[in-house]
């Protein structure tokens, strides 16, 4: 999955439904780190701001939970928004 600049959807919101997409693979495990802002910003193009927003996108849903000074990690599978 790749960020669409054409696409109306917030670029934040893409980003965050990469990592969301990779969650549910299983390609990031529960306690997993996910990845910096500095890995978002090189590898899908973003600003700082946009990594950090879509970040807080993902911790105010319930997918990952962030520890200060550690980073951002894949929270525990029952903490998982459920769908449906």
């Amino acid at each position: 999955m790749e960020i669409d600049r054409f696409d109306p959807t917030p670029i934040y919101q893409q980003v965050a439904a990469i990592i969301r997409e990779r969650i549910k693979a299983g390609e990031l495990q529960p306690r997993d780190r996910v990845p910096s802002e500095s890995e978002m910003v090189r590898d899908h193009g973003v600003a700082r701001d946009t990594a950090r927003q879509a970040v807080a996108m993902l911790r105010d849903e319930g997918w990952v939970v962030t520890l200060p000074q550690r980073g951002s990690f894949v929270a525990d599978k029952e903490k998982w928004p459920t769908e449906g």
